[in-house]
C-alpha cells in the first residue's frame, strides 16, 4: 500500500491535522515527525499544502461534509479528517477526483473507506460546488476579531510572500530591483512566496535576514540607536536583535530558551552583527545595568501569524489566551521596574486578540508616546489612541502583512 505514488505525502498531511486538531499541537512542531519518512522536497511540499489548506478552509470542508450526510459525523472521527484532505486537495490544489480517491482511501480500511468514498462521490456530483470567496470563521473567532473578522479571514486564503529584512538601508532600492521583487519601506523587500531563501544572492554574506514586514516595526520605532544601550527581551529568534544592531543600538538579548538563543548567535554570526547574549527567565532576572529601552516582544498565542499558521485559528481559545496575557502582564511589570528616567519601552505582540495587545497596553502606568503615521509604511495608521495594530486584512494589494500590536512609552 506504501507504494502508491503521493500516499505518504496524504498519510502525513493527515497526521499533522490530527495532531493540530485532536492534540493541539502546532503545525510546525507536527511538520517535523510527519514528514521524516518522506523522500523528496516535492513531497514534503504537498504534505505542507495539503494540511494548510485544509486548515485554513477547514469549518467550509465540515460543512460540505455534514450536508451530504444524514448523520452527522464525529469531529475527531477519521473517516472526517480524510474527506477534509481529500475535499482540500480537489477543491483548493485542483487535484483529479479520481487522483484524490486512489491516494485518500487507503488511508481507511472496511465501512469507513466505503463511507468517505461515498461522501466525496455524492459532493463531486454536484453541479457548481464551491468553496466561499473566503473562509468562514468559528462564531467564538469572528467575535474575538470583531468588525475585522471578514478582512482577517480574506488575508488568510493566501500563505504569504517571502519579506526580507536588510542591514544595510540604504541598498533597498538596488537589491529590490536586482531580486526582482518590491520594496514597502526602508529596509525592506518583498518576494513572492516559494522563492528558495538559500538561492537568493548575498544570503551568505548576511546582508539580510527573513523576517515578516509587521515584525520589523516595533524595532523601527525605537529609530536610530547611536550606542544607546537597549534590552531585546525575549529575544529569540533574533529578527528584532538584528535590526537594533544594523541601526547601532548596543544591543542586550535575553531568552529563556538556550535552543532558541543558539539561532540568534547562528544569526548574529551570518550577518557579522554584534549582541551580548543572556540566557535566562526574564520573570526572575535583574539586569545589572541600565538600558536606554527596552523591547518586549512578549510570548503570545501568535494568532496573527495565521495566515502562514492556519493551525493558530482552531488551536487557540481564551484559556491559551488568558495563560499568555498572564505571563504578558507579569513581563511588562518587570521590564517597567528596569526603566530608568528618559528611557522608553516598546511591548509588542503578534497577536489579533484584544486581551494580549490593548489590555495589556491599558494596564501600563508609564506615559504614552503616540505612534505617528510619519514613522509606519504607507498605507499603515496609528490607532486613535496611537498604538499600533496590524492584521492579515491590511495591505492586501501588496501581499499583506501579519498581526501585531505595538505600544510604546518614556518614563
Amino acid at each position: 500500500m506504501s507504494d502508491i505514488s503521493g500516499l505518504p505525502a496524504r498519510r502525513a498531511a493527515l497526521q499533522m491535522i490530527d495532531a493540530v486538531l485532536h492534540r493541539g499541537e502546532t503545525l510546525e512542531t507536527v511538520e517535523r515527525n510527519a514528514l521524516r519518512r518522506i523522500r523528496g522536497p516535492a513531497d514534503q511540499a504537498l504534505a505542507r499544502a495539503i494540511a494548510g489548506e485544509t486548515l485554513r478552509w477547514l469549518t467550509d470542508l465540515d460543512m460540505m461534509i455534514d450536508s451530504a450526510m444524514k448523520k452527522p459525523l464525529p469531529h475527531d472521527a477519521k473517516p472526517r479528517s480524510v474527506l477534509r484532505l481529500m475535499l482540500a486537495q480537489w477543491l483548493r490544489l485542483d487535484t483529479p477526483p479520481h487522483a484524490v480517491i486512489a491516494t485518500a482511501l487507503p488511508l481507511l480500511t472496511g465501512g469507513p473507506r466505503r463511507l468517505a468514498h461515498g461522501v466525496f462521490s455524492t459532493l463531486n456530483k454536484r453541479d457548481g460546488l464551491v468553496l466561499p470567496d473566503i473562509p468562514t470563521l468559528a462564531p467564538e473567532v469572528e467575535f474575538r476579531w470583531g468588525d475585522r473578522a471578514d478582512a482577517i479571514a480574506a488575508g488568510i486564503v493566501t500563505p504569504p510572500p517571502l519579506d526580507l529584512a536588510l542591514k544595510d538601508w540604504s541598498q533597498t532600492e538596488e537589491r529590490a530591483e536586482a531580486m526582482g521583487g518590491i520594496s514597502l519601506a526602508p529596509g525592506h523587500i518583498r518576494l513572492p512566496r516559494g522563492t528558495p531563501i538559500d538561492q537568493l544572492p548575498s544570503y551568505k554574506d548576511g546582508d539580510w535576514w527573513v523576517q515578516d514586514l509587521a515584525a520589523t516595526l516595533p524595532a523601527r520605532l525605537l529609530g536610530p540607536g547611536a550606542g544607546k544601550r537597549v534590552l531585546d527581551l525575549c529575544a529569540a529568534p533574533g529578527g528584532k536583535t538584528m535590526q537594533l544592531a544594523a541601526a547601532g543600538w548596543n544591543v542586550t538579548a535575553l531568552d529563556i530558551s538556550e535552543r532558541r538563543l543558539d539561532r540568534v548567535r547562528q544569526n548574529l554570526e551570518r550577518t557579522g552583527l554584534q549582541a551580548e547574549i543572556i540566557k535566562a527567565n526574564a520573570l526572575t532576572w535583574r539586569p545589572a545595568k541600565q538600558f536606554d529601552a527596552i523591547l518586549l516582544d512578549a510570548p503570545c498565542t501568535a494568532t496573527g501569524t495565521c495566515r502562514r499558521h492556519p493551525d493558530v485559528v482552531h488551536r487557540i481559545g481564551e484559556r491559551q489566551i488568558e495563560e499568555q496575557a498572564e505571563l504578558q502582564n507579569a513581563l511588562l511589570e518587570r521590564a517597567v521596574e528596569w526603566l530608568p528616567e528618559g528611557s522608553t519601552l516598546i511591548y509588542a505582540v503578534c497577536s489579533l486578540e484584544s486581551s494580549e495587545g490593548e489590555a495589556q497596553a491599558e494596564s501600563v502606568n508609564l506615559a504614552p508616546v503616540p505612534i505617528t503615521s510619519e514613522e509606519l509604511p504607507g498605507g499603515l495608521e496609528p490607532t486613535k489612541d496611537g498604538w499600533l495594530k496590524t492584521d492579515p486584512g491590511m495591505l492586501a494589494d501588496a501581499g499583506g502583512l501579519d498581526g501585531f500590536f505595538v505600544g510604546r512609552w518614556r518614563k
